[in-house]
């Protein structure tokens, strides 16, 4: 038997930032996000030798180890560990054996949610193996607390439940982890028109988010008047980015990226840098209309919205940086498992 599952990565399309705790809890969030076809996959055999193999083909790393109820958080692929210890602690309530392999379609610490979408991911394969009856929410919330109470890596709560849904969704942060996640019905030849006109370009620069999320998380426990504004101002912009969908306002679209963007440079030190600078200035001076860093900052993603008949020029200059613009289509599908036989 094999068990596969992939999960969605997504694109933060506005209101990035207002998911994360304190700001969450004290204002309460909104973020719009969209899922794409780039996927965190995992592959889970069941052994019956008593072994636990684990390994991540992308990083090139694996680890092979008695079965046990406990797997020692060390530093090494953690994610997959920290997935296991909870499921046998809330779930089977006993010891396991199988061979987890795991890759993602983007690097680590590119901004589209990777940690997070990886854990959903490789929750899936052990909830289709195990025949667990949990509702999205439930796993989207259980992904959310492996990775941040368990594991206690510091982030926020849109990418678990972007990879568990799927699709364009706006979603509404509350007190006490309250997550609302409200798909959006948008048009098929909006969609298709939205894809002709963003403009994915990875920077081939990765970086650690939790450091520029805990400078965020404390400059609105230090009451910190700017950032804090500044995120009202972006959650005021997923708002409009919503409406901006629904009504079919492309014009609207590019011009709230780039408002979101000179707001969320505000919110806390380093989401912001020369290159990034760089490659955004370029990119305007170009023909794009706005855009963005994808994720908490520092490197990573950019998205740009660039009319059609500019594109080709702002591809042209954006090759003059050390990065890639990568293909993408929306996906509307969220977490999805299988089994072979």
């Amino acid at each position: 038997m094999i068990v596969r599952s992939k999960a969605p990565f997504r694109l933060g399309l506005a209101g990035g930032g207002t998911d994360v705790s304190p700001y969450s809890d004290k204002y309460g969030g909104a973020i719009l996000n969209a899922t794409v076809n780039l996927y965190a996959h995992t592959t889970l055999i069941p052994r019956t030798d008593g072994k636990i193999i684990i390994r991540a083909t992308d990083l090139g790393k694996e680890i092979i180890l008695d079965t046990t109820d406990e797997i020692k958080i060390d530093g090494e692929l953690d994610l997959q560990k920290g997935v296991y210890n909870r499921i046998v602690k809330t779930f089977s309530k006993k010891a396991l054996s199988f061979e987890l392999t795991t890759k993602m379609d983007v690097p680590s610490g590119s901004g589209l949610g990777t940690s997070s979408t990886l854990v959903v991911s490789i929750l899936g394969a052990f909830i289709e193996w195990l025949k667990l009856d949990l509702t999205d929410y439930e796993i989207a919330r259980l992904a959310y607390s492996i990775e941040r109470e368990d594991l206690q890596m510091a982030g926020g709560k849109q990418d678990q439940y972007a990879a568990v849904f799927g699709g364009i969704n706006f979603l509404e942060f509350g007190a006490n982890n309250e997550v609302l996640v409200h798909p959006l019905d948008i048009n098929t030849d909006l969609v298709n028109e939205l894809e002709v006109n963003l403009l994915l370009f990875y920077t081939k620069t990765s970086r650690e988010s939790s450091k520029i999320i805990q400078i965020q998380a404390e400059n609105v426990q230090n009451k910190q008047s700017k950032p804090i504004n500044a995120m009202h101002l972006l959650k005021e912009q997923a708002f409009a980015m919503k409406q901006a969908l629904i009504e079919g306002d492309l014009k609207a679209i590019g011009q709230i990226l780039n408002t979101s963007w000179h707001h969320k440079k505000m919110m806390a030190d380093g989401i912001s840098n020369q290159v990034i600078d760089g490659i955004y200035n370029t990119a305007m001076q170009a023909g794009a209309v706005g855009g963005k860093i994808s994720g908490a900052g520092g490197g990573g993603f950019m998205i740009f919205y660039v009319n059609d008949p500019d594109r080709t020029a702002v591809i042209d200059q954006l090759h003059t940086f050390n990065g890639e613009v990568k293909h993408f289509e929306f996906c509307f599908a969220g977490l999805t498992t299988w089994t072979v036989h």
